[in-house]
């Protein structure tokens, strides 16, 4: 009985694999871009230095959260690695929908700006969208339950930050919001710290991050 993809993926168990071919571990990339985008936007949720519009983090969302990730997911799909490519694309394109949301001129939001019946509907709609992006969110974290704790902390504690959003946009309740973005923070903490774990090689550095594997299935 052969491994399932998320067993044998570096990014599945949070640590840097022996290099055995001739590509790089595309994982830190990845983990790297999401935290770094994660992190501006959930800082921005919480209002730090009293900022409330987010459009900052556009740049960041396209170029970071965006391509980066898609390219960590191409790469993945190269080493064969169905989970880190599933959820590093997936995220990718997350970013890039977000960042069409808040960008000008593509009418997303101008759509809303109708009428006061169609502004109403905007919470609404973005909450829904969050919500759906928490049903992702949870199915990779059921994928990951034999990965590591630091990657599947990263998926459990990003899956309750979009709750936290969604719940924030349905009741329009800035402390709900806020309570979004201090997950978010934790989320990209831990993102940041299960990426360094994968790009702090013995080759490269003496610093080893221990990141805690899960039980394995145990084969035949």
């Amino acid at each position: 009985m052969s491994e399932t993809d998320v067993e044998k993926s570096s990014f599945a168990r949070g640590a840097a694999p022996a290099r055995t071919t001739r590509f790089a571990n595309p994982s830190p990339l990845g983990l790297f871009s999401f935290a770094s985008t994660t992190l501006i936007l959930s800082l921005y949720n919480l209002r730090a230095r009293h900022i409330t519009v987010p459009n900052a983090v556009l740049g960041q969302a396209v170029a970071v959260g965006g391509l980066g990730q898609v390219l960590a997911g191409i790469g993945d799909y190269f080493i064969g690695n169905t989970f880190g490519c599933t959820a590093f694309t997936s995220f990718g394109g997350f970013w890039l929908a977000y960042a069409l949301i808040l960008m000008p001129g593509t009418g997303v939001l101008d759509a809303y700006s109708a009428s006061p019946e169609s502004q109403a509907q905007l919470n609404d709609a973005l909450g829904i969208w969050l919500i759906t992006w928490f049903l992702v969110t949870f199915i990779l974290w059921i994928a990951s339950l034999r990965s590591s704790v630091a990657l599947s902390a990263v998926f459990f504690f990003l899956f309750t930050t979009f709750i936290l959003l969604a719940a924030g946009e349905f009741t329009e309740k800035v402390g709900v919001t806020k309570a979004g973005g201090w997950m978010g923070v934790l989320t990209a903490l831990i993102a940041f710290y299960t990426g360094a774990s994968q790009l702090y090689t013995p080759e490269a550095t003496y610093i080893r991050l221990p990141v805690i594997d899960l039980p394995k299935r145990r084969t035949e």
